[in-house]
């Protein structure tokens, strides 16, 4: 349950933080007022961040965690698996959470520490020296490397969501045999659907569809 619960706090935050982004293709302006209305939320914005660290830590320990009792469950290996119903994004939940958390910690570095790039602007005519978000990513997407690496993270990301996206359901007793179904497609589209929209931001960038501003 404390799985489930904590993949729906952090589901409903990459629908937030996506609708932000996209905003992208609406201009500088957008991308910049949004990050400025993040930052007016002061403490609350703290405590967001902070709700999401516990909620990610604690994701991680108990799925970790479940893995390791279902291993000293069956302390000697199967001869022969035939898997009827296991996908292989539910077989591999770990090892895609991981890898996620390892993209998630380079995302963090790269836009919110920004580490490794050092064109980022700050705003023009901003007694703040508040950043370029809109020059930010441009600049950071810009990067071939830094582009593929942040689509194979979200490519892992939404394997890992094919398959939680529905779970939780039968994590929380919510589901049914004539449900499961319904549930297992539409976590599937839920999960491309949010792959798309994210990567539709750096190949906008490294197509030159997303200009950086003049």
């Amino acid at each position: 349950m404390i799985v489930a619960l904590t993949g729906v706090v952090l589901m409903l935050f990459v629908i937030g933080h996506l609708l932000g982004n996209l905003q992208i293709f609406l201009g500088p302006r957008w991308v910049n007022d949004y990050a400025q209305h993040l930052r007016d939320l002061g403490p609350l914005l703290w405590l967001v961040r902070i709700t999401l660290l516990i909620a990610v830590f604690l994701h991680i320990y108990f799925t970790v965690s479940l893995a390791l009792e279902n291993r000293r469950a069956r302390p000697q290996r199967y001869q022969e698996r035939d898997y009827i119903k296991a996908s292989y994004a539910s077989r591999h939940m770990v090892v895609s959470g991981v890898v996620v958390l390892a993209f998630v910690i380079f995302h963090l570095l790269h836009f919110t520490a920004r580490k490794f790039n050092p064109r980022f602007p700050l705003l023009k005519n901003d007694p703040l020296n508040h950043y370029d978000v809109y020059s930010m990513m441009v600049y950071g997407f810009q990067n071939v490397y830094v582009s593929v690496f942040y689509i194979v993270g979200l490519f892992l990301l939404t394997l890992h969501l094919t398959h939680g996206a529905s779970s939780f359901f039968q994590s929380l007793g919510l589901n049914d045999k004539k449900l499961t179904p319904q549930l297992a497609v539409g976590a599937r589209v839920f999960a491309w659907l949010l792959f798309l929209g994210y990567t539709a931001i750096p190949v906008a960038v490294l197509i030159g569809f997303i200009q950086p501003a003049q």
